[in-house]
């Protein structure tokens, strides 16, 4: 069951991905649900979005997965 919910996070991470203030919410909201080891692999998966389209700007964002 907390796979699915890891990846629920990375698919709705995606879709928010645009807009830097809903995708900073919906990190916040990962952060509070998933468990240790899911937030290690989710900090890997948004650093590789990061390298991929760097166009999207979320860097701001990074400090939800640093606290």
């Amino acid at each position: 069951m907390a796979r699915a919910m890891f990846d629920y996070t990375k698919a709705v991470l995606s879709k928010v991905s645009f807009d830097v203030s809903l995708f900073c919410k919906e990190l916040q909201k990962a952060m509070d649900r998933l468990l240790p080891y899911e937030i290690e692999e989710l900090k890997i998966w948004v650093d590789d979005l990061l390298k991929q389209n760097p166009q999207l700007n979320l860097n701001q964002c990074l400090i939800y997965l640093n606290p």
